[in-house]
C-alpha cells in the first residue's frame, strides 16, 4: 500500500462514519474559541468545558477580559494545567486584541501567533474551526496517530514537519476535518499508553504489522 492509498483508505473511512466533525470545546465566539483552545494545551477538553462557562459569563469578550488581572482569571482556571502562566497569557492576549485588533480575533497565522500564549497549533485551530480555513493543527494526538498509522515519515519529528507532511496528501476540502478525525481517533482509540487496537478500524493496515520501508 502506497502512502497515497493509505491516506485515501483512512480519509474515506472517516468521511463515511463522521462526515460532520468539529472540536469538542464549547464556545460562543471566535474570542471564546481562542481562550478555550489556549487553555486546552496539555489539558483535556472535558476539564476546559467545566471551567469556561463561569469564565465566559464573567469575561465574554476581549474588552472585558482586558480589564481583568491574572489573579482574577486564576480563580476561574485554577483547575487546568499551568493555571498561573495561562491566566497571565489570557489577560495579555485580551489586552493586545483590544489595543492592536479592535477587540477582534485575527484570521491569519501571522497576527494570531503575535498574541501571548498563542502558538501555531492554537492559531490553526482558530482558523480552521471559526474561519473555515484549510488548516490542520498538530497536537499530541494528531502527532502520535499520524506516525502510528504511517501517514508521515519517521523524519517528520516536529509538529511543523508533521503538519506539512499531512498537507501534502490531504485534499484541501478535508483538511480541517482531518484534524478532528485524527485527534478523536487518538483520544479514544489510538491512545498513548494503551491503544485500543482491537477497536481500531485500521488494525489490518497498521504499520506495526509491516515494514515501514514499504510505505511509498
Amino acid at each position: 500500500m502506497t502512502r497515497k492509498e493509505r491516506y485515501k483508505f483512512i480519509l474515506d473511512y472517516f468521511k463515511e462514519i463522521s462526515p460532520e466533525v468539529t472540536t469538542e470545546l464549547e464556545f460562543g465566539s471566535a474570542f471564546q474559541l481562542l481562550v478555550a483552545t489556549l487553555l486546552s494545551a496539555q489539558c483535556t477538553d472535558k476539564r476546559i468545558n467545566q471551567v469556561t462557562p463561569a469564565l465566559f459569563a464573567r469575561y465574554p469578550d476581549a474588552p472585558s477580559m482586558a480589564q481583568a488581572t491574572a489573579e482574577d482569571i486564576f480563580t476561574y482556571v485554577r483547575s487546568v494545567s499551568y493555571p498561573n502562566s495561562k491566566s497571565k497569557h489570557l489577560v495579555e492576549m485580551a489586552q493586545m486584541l483590544v489595543r492592536d485588533f479592535d477587540g477582534e480575533v485575527p484570521d491569519n497565522t501571522t497576527d494570531l501567533v503575535k498574541l501571548p500564549g498563542v502558538g501555531r497549533k492554537t492559531a490553526n485551530v482558530v482558523q480552521a474551526v471559526w474561519y473555515g480555513k484549510a488548516k490542520i493543527a498538530v497536537d499530541t494526538h494528531v502527532y502520535r496517530v499520524s506516525h502510528r498509522l504511517g501517514l508521515v515519515s519517521q523524519k517528520s519529528n516536529t509538529p511543523l514537519k508533521v503538519e506539512l507532511d499531512l498537507m501534502k496528501y490531504i485534499p484541501e476540502a478535508d483538511v480541517s476535518s482531518a484534524h478532528h478525525w485524527l485527534l478523536l481517533h487518538g483520544r479514544y482509540i489510538c491512545q498513548s499508553l494503551r491503544p485500543k487496537c482491537e477497536k481500531c478500524p485500521f488494525e489490518a493496515i497498521c504499520p506495526k504489522l509491516m515494514n515501514f520501508s514499504k510505505l511509498g
